[in-house]
């Protein structure tokens, strides 16, 4: 179906009755932490009034008190809830690596698939020989798709060009996408992915351009929102980080940062320094890594489903959350380490790999993941005056059977500022 409609007539108020449960209900000025994240505030049998697109009003039917409206829609044994904000993905790639899925099968190692050309530098080949229109053809196409699986916010990063002319390639394609859907959209510029084969013997001459060219081009341009660096042994070192993310701070982008896959050496030190909205991954974490969160207002991200498809240890979610830190979960979706977008496969992984409750896994994908992105001012909770993007289930027992019967869709359909996608 369509996804590009902008937005209702105006005045056009529509009525959701008998609502099975209504789920992250309230107000947030924060993201959720800590055993807040367990009592996730809902409603059982409530309404739902939306207006011009936006959350009206909302409660218990028994609280509800007739008004006129436009349409009114029967959700009895239906669960609706904030769509998904999914905050680390790379859904701007030029194709598929299946043959390094097969390498894997295989027994060949991660880093060792990226030592022989694989891996990012694979990507980076196949995206720079694409044409602008074909690059935004495809990506339009999975935004389509995730859109039916309940993404309503999205973060996505460049990192597959690795020159200025095929950075700036990707981050006008995440414009264009901007422009074409009318749900939030962040753009973080991760040109620190990898060090692209003409640099092999230069690399403090890739950082150079980095810092001195792609930085102040895009950033005047407006063509990013957030600056990141894949900050891991054989990537880039705490200095390069550093370095790179002071000369984001000089244009205002705000670290969302990729830390602690393979391996715990200080880096998310360093970030919180910089006062880092996210850091993402953590499949590695340390007592010091972990107090150095406790210390910081800086969201958690959890990659599950890049653990699931590499073989590699999940993030020890249950530590951060224990210590009172605010923890999203996202599905990092890529070609090489995680091809797929599906948010609701990552609340089920949040369940069952994370040890998390049904509880904590929605509020991490829902309002922490908006914080996580910087849009929790417009979605992610059943809010008044945020955007109506919202997940209308099929009827169910309860919301515990979205991340229970992981196999299922459990989505009847979307709505995006309102309007059924």
């Amino acid at each position: 179906m369509a996804t590009t409609i902008k937005s209702l007539s105006l005045n056009y108020m529509k009525l959701f009755t008998n609502i099975k449960q209504l789920l992250v209900t309230g107000d947030y000025p924060n993201p959720l932490s800590g055993v807040a994240m367990k009592s996730m505030p809902f409603i059982e049998n409530a309404f739902l009034l939306t207006d011009e697109g936006r959350i009206y009003d909302y409660g218990k039917m028994e609280d509800f008190h007739p008004v006129a409206v436009d349409e009114v829609v029967d959700l009895t044994g239906r669960v609706v809830l904030p769509t998904w904000c999914d905050s680390h993905t790379h859904l701007v790639y030029a194709a598929n690596r299946e043959n390094e899925f097969v390498d894997k099968i295989n027994g060949i190692s991660y880093e060792e698939i990226a030592n022989r050309g694989g891996g990012i530098l694979n990507s980076v080949k196949k995206l720079r020989a694409m044409s602008t229109s074909k690059l935004y053809e495809d990506a339009r196409k999975r935004m389509e798709e995730l859109i039916q699986l309940g993404t309503g916010a999205i973060e996505i990063k460049s990192g597959y060009g690795l020159s200025v002319h095929d950075e700036r390639k990707m981050l006008e394609v995440i414009a264009l996408l901007k422009k074409e859907f009318d749900l939030p959209i962040k753009a973080t510029l991760l040109a620190a992915h990898a060090i692209p084969e003409e640099y092999t013997s230069d690399r403090n001459g890739y950082i150079d351009l980095i810092v001195e060219e792609m930085i102040p081009a895009f950033a005047k341009a407006n063509l990013c929102d957030f600056i990141d660096v894949f900050c891991e042994k054989g990537y880039f070192t705490i200095a390069e980080m550093e370095r790179i993310l002071d000369a984001g701070a000089a244009y205002s982008l705000v670290p969302k940062v990729h830390l602690n896959q393979f391996n715990s050496f200080g880096g998310i030190a360093s970030a919180l320094q910089y006062n880092a909205l996210s850091v993402d991954h953590l499949e590695e974490l340390n007592e010091e890594d972990i107090l150095e969160l406790q210390k910081s207002d800086t969201i958690a991200t959890a990659l599950p489903g890049c653990s699931y498809f590499l073989n590699i240890p999940y993030t020890p979610v249950r530590k951060l959350i224990d210590a009172g830190i605010p923890v999203a979960i996202a599905t990092d979706f890529n070609p090489g380490s995680a091809p797929s977008g599906n948010m609701n496969f990552t609340v089920a992984q949040a369940c069952i790999n994370l040890r998390m409750t049904p509880e904590e896994a929605i509020v991490a994908a829902t309002i922490n993941g908006a914080f996580a992105m910087g849009v929790a001012d417009q979605v992610g909770s059943i809010s008044r005056g945020k955007r109506a993007n919202l997940i209308i289930t099929k009827p169910i027992n309860s919301y515990n059977a979205i991340p229970y019967n992981f196999g299922f869709h459990h989505i009847d359909y979307v709505l995006l500022n309102g309007i059924d996608v």
